[in-house]
């Protein structure tokens, strides 16, 4: 198990070391600087960013929006995907309505969220917690709707309150498929809110990425993606490293 986790390690060092290479052997053979700064060149960005707190100050808006966003996502996927599945009708007629509407393109409707939010951080919460709330309430509906029926008898049998029932089998039966969605609804809410800060904000990671691409600066657009990158990498693998570790246990 060690040794296949070395090797796997390995291979996304080599991997990522490839990718470096490739970048600065391109840069320096002709590539225009336009097109592909040098990574000595958005490293430099990368520090001047951090130092000048333009980083911290926008980091700051956009992880409140995310923050905001997913909260809302969460607590109204839950609450819908469970109420869902207390009836057999409500899942036949309202399933199909989820994933039929989480399969369109919200970006087509992002417009509509500002005219009804405006260009601040609001159209963002809001854009964001709906394009996070279809994953979640369709994996809640999934989780729950699983559960052995005979479990919920033999519980019902031995006098189980409603409380207790959901506590010893809904919810264990319920969580790994409730924290899958969970997790997905999180990346989705971070791409809607930068994607949304890009389109139309007036503050944020996304717009200042936006504003550098309208400005040409071309090495502190590469700045702020690689940030965003490593963030969003970075809390992949610890959600990945925690979820494991819950199955182990």
């Amino acid at each position: 198990m060690r040794r296949d986790r070395v090797i796997v390690l390995s291979i996304q060092f080599a991997l990522l070391a490839t990718l470096f290479g490739g970048w600065y052997l391109a840069t320096h053979r002709g590539v225009r600087a336009l097109l592909l700064p040098p990574p000595e060149l958005v490293w430099r960005e990368m520090q001047s960013l951090w130092v000048s707190g333009r980083l911290w100050a926008a980091a700051a808006v956009t992880l409140t929006t995310i923050a905001q966003a997913y909260v809302l996502a969460a607590v109204a996927g839950i609450a819908v995907g469970f109420l869902v599945t207390r009836s057999r009708a409500l899942m036949n007629i309202f399933e199909p309505v989820l994933t039929g509407i989480f399969a369109v393109p919200l970006t087509l409707f992002f417009p509509l969220f500002v005219v009804f939010f405006g260009i601040g951080p609001e159209s963002k919460i809001a854009y964001g917690a709906t394009q996070s709330f279809f994953p979640i309430a369709l994996n809640t509906i999934a989780g729950f709707s699983s559960v052995d029926e005979l479990y919920l008898r033999a519980a019902r049998a031995m006098g189980a309150s409603s409380v207790s029932q959901f506590r010893y089998i809904y919810l264990p039966a319920a969580l790994p498929v409730t924290v899958t969605g969970l997790r997905i609804g999180f990346f989705i809410c971070i791409a809607a809110v930068l994607g949304g800060e890009t389109l139309a904000a007036v503050s944020g990671v996304g717009k200042s990425i936006a504003l550098s691409a309208e400005l040409m600066e071309t090495a502190r657009l590469y700045a702020w993606i690689v940030y965003v990158v490593s963030v969003s990498v970075t809390l992949n693998l610890l959600v990945l490293a925690a979820e494991s570790r819950r199955e182990r246990e």
